[in-house]
């Protein structure tokens, strides 16, 4: 549950509306605040005016008549049938003998003349709250005026339930205005999204689903028409800058194959002793050396194109892992670099079999080449592992590594951190393709000491 909730506030849309649904909510609740305070206290006033009235009222009669006068004003006044039901007097002697009234007993704790209070009286034999106001007269008695709280604090009541009921409603409103507007956010962003993603594993013809009725387009399908013109520009420059590469690597590799046959055509006609000879072998390494290059280029080309895409299959990187393994044995016994197979996990991943295998045969060339770096008794180990639903092939050096700045450049292509080692800063490239290609992800790390190259993939599924 608590993670749900994580994933929802990670939501824009998800916190928009929140915020949203929440002031909403906010403005109901002081609104409804309002009207009950309004209303419990006009309902207030009107009791405390009622009271005040009629005891001023009496206070009259008193100075006029006396004790017996106010008695029978209070006897009128309970027999007239106006709020019989909520009034309340009561008028005593100096030695506390009632004379008049609708209550059973005096108050206790008499307060301060004029002062209304609640108080706890017994009316009819029930105990009720009441408001009072009571008057000590100047022959020693006590004239108390009052009113009952029964119904009063019924309407309170009333008034609080159908607020605490406006409330929820409140509420509910905001938790599902929430997942609606969510909802309906993540309809036109995710198109945005999933097209992006797509795009970003290669499918660069993709686009975003218009969404917008013609002629009412809003923000989002606004939003989309940019962003397709965008991608419509862009794939016309790649396709420019990819068919300009292509054509420049096509183009030269058939001169240089030509060049190369008639080098080697005129390294046979030449004697062994002839000056020229070594010469002609120099220019063949380098001009050979120079279409290996071009071979590469257009490979990297083609798996960023995605052109093999269509031939992915479930494919055991630990099956890979063994058959490269046992290629690279003979090498490295020659260079005295111990090869381990290890851990020999079980890792299934979806992708071309040959593309990952030669992108595991360039990790473990590179770790034979570095690894030894002048030195016997190194060890390179290439293993398989699952973890967290991924399939990871990783090779693994105990050489001089390289520093964590370095990274990020690594797979760039004709970046090379070691100049004096044959090579030409591609082979990190065309895996970085490679992995791309199968929207995975290539990861380096401290061996210590040494180098770990991690090819990350997604598993394949039945």
């Amino acid at each position: 549950m608590i993670k749900t909730l994580r994933q929802l506030w990670r939501s824009v849309g998800f916190r928009l509306a929140f915020y949203y649904g929440l002031l909403v909510a906010i403005t109901m609740l002081a609104a409804l605040a309002i009207v009950y305070m309004q209303t419990v206290g006009v309902l207030q006033q009107r009791m405390v005016r009622q009271v005040a009235t009629s005891m001023q009222q009496l206070m009259v009669r008193y100075d006029a008549r006396g004790a017996g006068g106010v008695a029978g004003e209070i006897a009128n006044a309970l027999s007239d049938g106006r709020n019989s039901d909520n009034e309340i007097y009561l008028l005593t002697d100096r030695e506390g003998r009632k004379l008049a009234g609708n209550l059973d007993q005096v108050p206790s704790e008499a307060p301060d003349a004029g002062d209304g209070v609640h108080r706890r009286v017994v009316r009819a034999g029930q105990t009720v709250i009441a408001y009072l106001v009571m008057r000590t007269l100047p022959d020693g008695g006590l004239l108390a005026v009052g009113h009952d709280l029964r119904d009063q604090e019924s309407i309170e009541s009333l008034v609080a339930s159908a607020s605490a009921a406006a409330g929820i409603v409140a509420v509910l409103l905001l938790i599902g205005g929430t997942f609606v507007f969510r909802q309906e956010l993540e309809r036109s962003v995710g198109a945005v999204r999933r097209t992006a993603a797509r795009i970003a594993a290669g499918e660069l013809q993709e686009r975003v689903a218009h969404s917008g009725q013609e002629g009412q387009e809003d923000e989002f399908a606004l939003l989309e028409h940019d962003i397709n013109a965008m991608l419509d520009r862009i794939q016309s420059l790649m396709d420019g800058v990819r068919h300009v590469s292509n054509t420049i690597a096509h183009n030269l590799r058939t001169p240089l194959t030509r060049v190369l046959v008639r080098l080697r055509a005129v390294e046979g006609g030449l004697g062994v002793e002839a000056p020229q000879r070594e010469a002609v072998a120099t220019a063949i390494r380098e001009l050979e050396e120079l279409a290996v290059v071009f071979e590469k280029l257009l490979q990297i080309a083609e798996v960023e194109a995605g052109a093999r895409r269509q031939q992915f299959a479930p494919v055991a990187l630990h099956v890979i892992a063994d058959d490269v393994a046992e290629l690279y044995e003979a090498v490295a016994e020659m260079q005295g670099i111990a090869l381990l197979r290890e851990p020999a996990d079980m890792a299934v991943a979806l992708g071309d079999r040959d593309l990952l295998a030669g992108a595991a045969a360039n990790l473990l060339d590179n770790a034979l080449k570095y690894a030894a770096n002048g030195r016997t008794g190194a060890t390179v180990r290439i293993g398989t592992h699952t973890v967290d639903g991924r399939a990871q092939l990783f090779v693994q050096d105990d050489g001089p590594g390289i520093p964590p700045s370095e990274y990020e450049r690594i797979g760039v292509r004709f970046h090379r951190l070691d100049r004096s080692t044959p090579g030409h800063g591609l082979g990190l490239a065309s895996v970085q393709a490679v992995v791309a290609l199968h929207g995975g992800r290539l990861q380096f790390g401290d061996a210590k000491p040494g180098l770990r190259a991690c090819i990350d993939l997604p598993m394949a599924h039945d």
